[in-house]
């Protein structure tokens, strides 16, 4: 008997001993987060009697099988192939413009049988494996080294642009600035990688702010690069050329482009269209008040009042439903899971790991930050999906992806061998 019982504790502890390290808080977290995304979005499609929310939680359980199997299986490994992942990641998203499916404006999607496939959305795991290996070979400390790196990021980046699709290029961006600052880039290169952008923007809207913002450029130019004159005339001559093109691109957009990109400062100058889902979505908030009308009591979610709801503004849905209290809620999950993301980067026992987790955090942090905002009329419209909440198979099981590679590496953060 006693035999048996032992023989029993062994199978036991062999089933378990391959996730006996994985951090559970950070799983439970994003299962948690599924499983409310999809109570949201069948609300927000009660009246419509679709079965999103069901196609949500399916997907959600295949995500979390895919991350409990990658978990289990060694992350270091990848090393060696992320050469072939890369070229796997480029020549999807060639795939994607050859024979893409077109919709809302971009052509992002592959048809397979009766699914949708969006290849840039798991370009996003791709990327982050190649950047995380080859900073892991050679630090962004040197100029070079920062270059190499942005350089692997803008062949995938030049393939989204091209669908186009504005958002995953952003949140491309967001992970290369991320995983750059984490392999020790000086943060006044990484100011002065992103000061084009920012004097595009500032010379059209505020001279003087940009005046300033230049000004500090030159300054971190001669400060921070090896070489200090050349730094400081090549930052000046960078952003007056950035203002200027900005000027002459903002004159070439059409007049519903701008509106796009700024309505989100003033949305009732085009209630009815342009400013429509900003308007929309504050009000759903708004109504939600303090504890919310309760799960499918929401007026604006029941009667559609906010387009494609379930997807970029599932937020909207919840700060109606469950109020204050249930927006607050959803954001502490997410500061959890963000927390636990830095925790295991800290802790993990290579730079490759390290990076690993870091990218994973990068993408998910600017995700929800813009999807959020876009919601409550801080940013502008960008179809950026909520993490685990916005309806979305590729995007989910991206996530769930990502996730278990970070599962790995805290896995296997001690053990060298089983």
């Amino acid at each position: 008997m006693l035999q048996k019982s032992f023989i029993s504790r062994l199978r036991w502890k062999s089933l378990i001993y391959p996730w006996q390290d994985v951090d559970w808080t950070l799983l439970l977290l994003t299962v948690a987060l599924t499983l409310l995304g999809g109570l949201a979005i069948r609300s927000a499609e009660l009246t419509l009697q679709l079965t999103d929310w069901i196609q949500h939680w399916i997907t959600g359980g295949v995500g979390l099988v895919l991350a409990l199997a990658i978990a289990r299986w060694r992350y270091d490994n990848l090393v060696n192939w992320h050469w072939l992942i890369y070229a796997i990641t480029n020549v999807s998203l060639i795939i994607v413009i050859l024979i893409g499916t077109t919709a809302n404006g971009a052509q992002s999607w592959v048809t397979i049988g009766n699914f949708n496939v969006q290849p840039s959305e798991f370009a996003k795991v791709g990327v982050i494996i190649s950047l995380a290996a080859i900073l892991h070979e050679r630090t962004a400390s040197t100029i070079p080294a920062m270059l190499q790196a942005i350089a692997i990021t803008g062949l995938p980046w030049l393939l989204i642009m091209l669908q186009p699709d504005l958002g995953t290029g952003l949140v491309f961006g967001a992970i290369t600035l991320g995983m750059l600052y984490w392999a020790n880039a000086n943060p006044g290169w990484l100011l002065l990688l992103l000061s084009p952008l920012v004097s595009a923007i500032l010379f059209s809207v505020y001279l003087p702010a940009w005046l300033a913002w230049t000004a500090l450029m030159i300054f971190l130019g001669w400060r921070t690069l090896p070489w200090p004159l050349p730094g400081a005339i090549g930052a000046a001559t960078i952003n007056l050329v950035a203002g200027g093109m900005g000027k002459i691109l903002w004159g070439m957009l059409k007049q519903y482009q701008r509106d796009r990109l700024t309505l989100f400062l003033d949305p009732d100058k085009d209630p009815l269209n342009g400013g429509y889902h900003l308007i929309q979505s504050r009000i759903a908030i708004g109504a939600g008040g303090l504890f919310g009308r309760g799960l499918n009591q929401g007026t604006q979610t029941q009667l559609n009042f906010i387009p494609e709801q379930h997807t970029d503004f599932i937020f909207s849905a919840i700060g109606e439903e469950l109020g204050f209290v249930g927006c607050v809620a959803v954001l502490i999950c997410f500061w959890l899971v963000c927390f636990r993301l830095v925790i295991i980067a800290q802790n993990a026992k290579d730079n490759f790991g390290s990076l690993l987790a870091i990218g994973v955090l990068a993408m998910i942090v600017f995700q929800v930050l813009v999807n959020i905002g876009m919601t409550i009329g801080l940013a502008p419209i960008t179809g950026i999906p909520l993490p685990w909440l916005s309806y979305g198979r590729s995007a989910l099981l991206t996530n769930f992806v990502a996730i278990g590679l970070v599962e790995s590496v805290h896995n296997f953060r001690q053990r060298l061998r089983f």
